[in-house]
């Protein structure tokens, strides 16, 4: 056996490949996005590597070098095909064995073009214009952190296996009951949708059901409003009173101001609130309420903001658009008619929305494309107008304010002056492009829509910001201010110097003309108290001054009823309150014996004249 094995024949296969190359490498593919593996492997091995200086006798590099003469010390050995070139040593003053004397000349003109002219290397010599630069070789490689191992081992029995069942039943039975659920809450709210239907079908008439309970439950203060005078106004002098009447306020705008208050010109009974916060350190958000003086106890509609409301005003003749200005700097418009709670308009940082507060909006006339317009006007110095069309606002720069007078434009190159932060705002009634801007350095400017490039008129006003300015609705003449600073003042806007001023000892947050006479105006202070004041009657003082709220209550807005003899006030606390006029306070100039007075407007415009008249100086001829 043993012979068998050693005859036996073993087939060995060699071959070339490197036992230690790798097998496994891979390579990122920047094409693919992936890992590839490499197929291709380098089994070369080089084990020694020298660079000779070797040359075939019959090469065209041998053919050159045997033109020159060797150098000093170089001998030529001729091998068949291969010229060595060796080193002999060289006596003083002798010459080499090989060399002859024939050589002798050869050696010596060597010698001087040596001197001459540097001989080159003749082995690995190249052109310098031929010479590259060889990027050095650079290896990149990635290695990636191996998957992180966790050891698990558990046992297994019978009840394991029976409580792991188990547990799956019941995840089954829970996703099956959420099924049900799911289905029956769709059907609940298909119910209340149909609900919500049927209850929209009769909304008018609940709406007109919950008037009528809540008159009956307040019939006593429908009947002061409706037919209540106070007979003892004969006997105060002619001074006057204000009767409570309805109390308006919404639950949970209670932690909010109320700082913006406008009726309705087309429903006189219906008047709209603003709600924020003139704490600028607490903004929590706003409201925009609509209220109706038929319903007291609900808002007619409910519309929640992102930012406070500063201030808003109802368009004069389509009553269903509301301009809206916001703590943030933006403008909105609300469209009661839409169902929806957001604004159909919003001013947008690209549509070039205020970067301050915005303190009043005011409607104006259609442009001649009958687009709506508004003004607004905020503490970056900007009245700006905005024109609705499509569905975006257009914003155009009226004029920029600054506390030198002059609009802030800076095209020249010039310095530019001192922002001015206006607060308030009013158009004229009869001339639509004269408008009046109040400050919060306390002057008021007088400025024109055409003429933007300077302020047609500045008046020192107030020691402090200027809260509230308007025109009066008569006189073309006179408009009213007041500020923080307890005075409120009258002014004639050709004359620097105010007409009237009064001291009402207290912060006055706003005022406002009455709608049916040129002499009658009313504020309120921060004291809780409502002044009203009728220059016909008296020059020096107000006819009634009245507190109207309960205590560690400001009163912050006033505002007259375009038709009925009632005010409404709004406080600090989200409340707003209605007020009845007594007889005094809405008295209507007597004709004397023979004289006829002219009615209406006229005799409005002839009141204010006439007490106009008693201040001026009179002209000399």
């Amino acid at each position: 056996s043993k012979s068998n094995e050693l005859k036996e024949e073993i087939t060995r296969v060699l071959n070339a490949n490197n036992p230690h190359a790798p097998k496994n490498l891979v390579r990122y593919s920047f094409k693919e996005h992936f890992y590839k593996p490499v197929t291709a492997v380098d089994h070369l091995a080089v084990h020694f590597a020298l660079d000779g200086n070797l040359l075939h006798k019959d090469s065209e590099e041998a053919r050159r070098l045997s033109l020159f003469q060797l150098p000093t010390g170089m001998a030529a050995v001729k091998n068949p095909g291969i010229l060595i070139w060796t080193t002999t040593p060289v006596e003083d003053g002798g010459d080499s064995e090989e060399t002859g004397d024939e050589d002798k000349p050869r050696r010596a003109s060597s010698k001087r073009r040596k001197r001459e002219a540097k001989i080159t290397n003749q082995f690995n010599f190249s052109e310098r214009a031929g010479q590259t630069r060889n990027n050095p070789s650079r290896e990149r490689s990635c290695q990636t952190e191996p998957p992180p191992r966790v050891t698990f081992s558990g046992s297994v029995n019978q009840w394991e296996i029976y409580d792991a069942y188990f547990q799956k039943m019941q995840k089954q039975d829970t996703i099956e009951k959420r099924k049900k659920s799911t289905v029956e809450k769709k059907d609940d709210f298909d119910v209340k949708k149909k609900m919500m239907m049927e209850l929209a079908k009769v909304g008018e008439v609940a709406m007109i059901i919950e008037r009528m309970v809540i008159q009956n439950t307040m019939d006593d203060i429908a009947q002061d409003f409706k037919y209540f005078e106070d007979a003892s106004d004969e006997f105060r002098d002619q001074e006057g009173t204000l009767l409570p009447l309805w109390t308006f306020q919404y639950e949970k705008a209670r932690h909010l101001s109320v700082t913006a208050l406008c009726w309705n010109n087309k429903y006189q009974d219906l008047f709209a609130v603003g709600l924020g916060s003139y704490d600028f350190g607490k903004q929590e958000g706003g409201m925009l309420l609509f209220f109706s003086l038929k319903n007291s106890a609900f808002p007619e509609h409910i519309y929640s903001t992102a930012s406070g409301i500063l201030c808003l005003d109802i368009h004069p003749q389509l009553s269903y658009l509301v301009a809206v200005g916001f703590y943030d700097g933006c403008v909105a418009v609300y469209n009661l008619k839409e169902k929806q709670e957001d604004p159909v308009y919003k001013s947008t940082a690209s549509t070039g929305k205020h970067t301050d507060p915005v303190w009043q909006v005011r409607w104006q006339n259609d442009d001649m494309d009958s687009n709506h317009m508004f003004c607004s006007v905020s503490s970056d110095g900007r009245v700006v107008t905005w024109t609705l069309v499509k569905n975006e606002l257009m914003s155009s720069d009226i004029i920029r304010l600054s506390v030198k007078g002059a609009p802030s434009d800076g095209s020249d190159g010039s310095q530019l002056p001192v922002i001015s932060h206006g607060t308030s705002l009013d158009f004229h009634k009869q001339i639509d492009y004269l408008f009046l801007v109040g400050t919060e350095e306390g002057k008021i400017y007088k400025c024109s829509k055409t003429y933007s490039s300077q302020f047609l008129e500045t008046y020192d006003a107030h020691r402090m910001p200027v809260d509230t300015v308007k025109w009066n609705h008569f006189h073309p003449k006179i408009f009213i201010s007041c500020s923080s600073d307890w005075n409120v003042k009258i002014w004639d806007h050709t004359v620097n110097t105010p007409m009237f001023t009064f001291d009402l000892n207290s912060p006055v947050g706003d005022v406002c003309w009455a709608p049916y006479s040129s002499t009658i105006f009313a504020a309120v202070t921060i004291d809780r108290k409502v002044h009203v004041f009728d220059l016909s009657i008296n020059k020096f003082e107000g006819i009634c001054h009245q507190i109207v709220v309960a205590k560690r209550t400001r009163l912050t807005h006033i505002e007259f009823n375009p038709i009925h003899p009632i005010i409404i006030v709004g406080d600090d606390r989200g409340t707003v309150t209605s007020l009845k006029l007594s007889p005094n306070l809405r008295k209507k100039p007597k004709s004397k014996k023979g004289q006829e007075l002219p009615k209406g407007s006229e005799a409005e415009l002839l009141k204010m004249d006439r007490l106009l008249s008693l201040l001026r100086e009179p002209e000399l001829d």
